[in-house]
């Protein structure tokens, strides 16, 4: 615990010098955010910052709290392809393929340099399940790729996707420090370290943000949390591949209903648009910050519930998971997240409350 601090300190001081020379960086090379209908500022910004976060974690946890080189450089390695590829997004926008090509070869170098294909499941009432390559190989890249994309869906406005990064790696940490069996310790340092740098980091991206996460840091951050989720994975149980998707409810379930939404509307998956969840908080009369710190609350609820999790029997999780994925949908549709009209659940629910009108008022 002392390296842990020690860590998140050292990170934050880190980051909070770093990142106005990355700002400065980001207007030299041109990588700014400018104006347009898509985007939710109205002067031009600097579009880079995740950069500082990545120079600060590895240069912490490699030099100055040397932490499991074995494991931090095929992560630096991978992490720096993710970074580039950001980069490159933020100075000139490439394409959504050329995007993918970058995260796959991220996902591949990490994957076969640190082992972390997904090889065994255990299902309750039925026992340990080895999974093949051929399955277990295409399930940790989707994995990646997965979280990867959705911490960059919800990258929408000042301090959004670094705020809900911190509160799920805060989260992840403290699971696998007290209550998941991890294969070690360093797992959680690194952990830790990293929202010390994201930490140093918001003050010059919360509303009104001085610089942006841009792709280079939403891209960074989200491949680093699904990394770091797969180190406690390996080898797992069904609860403990619920809790990292519980943990990441904010992101996942955005990604998921916008997928849904451009489906439904006959539109490609990978289209932008303006109805993801922050976009309908703010259309409900929520001001930018107030948007964010909502988010924030919700994504706290998330963390908080999967701190259950390790505590409860089998029968109390899928009760959590049901109440959950329950609670969820009704959020969900009171915010038009598929669309305004698109309400099943509140409509049946209306039409089974006005029944109970109808015959309370036969009854008397």
């Amino acid at each position: 615990m002392y390296q842990v601090l020690i860590n998140i300190l050292l990170s934050i001081a880190l980051s909070v010098g770093v990142t106005p020379l990355i700002k400065k960086l980001s207007y030299k090379i041109g990588a700014v955010d400018i104006p347009n209908k898509r985007r939710m500022n109205t002067e031009i910004m600097p579009s880079m910052g995740g950069l500082g976060i990545y120079l600060v974690f590895f240069f912490t946890i490699i030099f100055l709290q040397p932490v499991a080189n074995r494991i931090a450089i095929p992560m630096f390695i991978a992490a720096s392809f993710v970074i580039l590829t950001g980069m490159i997004d933020d100075i000139k926008e490439i394409s959504p393929k050329m995007k993918m090509a970058g995260l796959l070869a991220a996902a591949l170098i990490i994957i076969f340099l640190n082992d972390l294909t997904i090889a065994q499941v255990s299902v309750p009432f039925i026992g340990e399940i080895n999974l093949p390559m051929w399955i277990g190989l295409p399930f940790t890249i989707l994995w990646i790729l997965a979280i990867t994309n959705s911490i960059n869906l919800i990258d929408g406005l000042d301090g959004l996707a670094s705020g809900v990064s911190i509160i799920a790696l805060s989260t992840m940490g403290i699971i696998g420090v007290f209550f998941l069996d991890t294969n070690s310790f360093e797992t959680s340092i690194m952990i830790f370290t990293l929202v010390g740098s994201i930490i140093g980091f918001l003050p010059y991206n919360f509303n009104p943000a001085k610089i942006y996460l841009g792709d280079t840091g939403a891209l960074f951050l989200g491949f680093m949390i699904s990394v770091l989720s797969l180190y406690g994975l390996k080898n797992v149980t069904l609860i403990s591949l619920i809790i990292p998707i519980v943990i990441l409810g904010i992101p996942i379930t955005d990604t998921i209903y916008a997928m849904l939404r451009r489906k439904l509307n006959k539109m490609p998956i990978s289209s932008a648009d303006k109805h993801h969840m922050h976009h309908r908080l703010m259309t409900l009369g929520l001001t930018h910050r107030q948007t964010v710190l909502v988010i924030y609350l919700v994504a706290g609820i998330f963390s908080m519930i999967a701190l259950l999790y390790p505590i409860s029997t089998l029968l109390g999780s899928v009760l959590i998971t049901i109440a959950l994925l329950i609670g969820l949908e009704v959020f969900v549709e009171l915010i038009g997240l598929v669309g305004e009209d698109r309400r099943p659940l509140l409509k049946r629910l209306r039409q089974f409350g006005d029944k109970l009108n109808k015959n309370n008022k036969k009854k008397h």
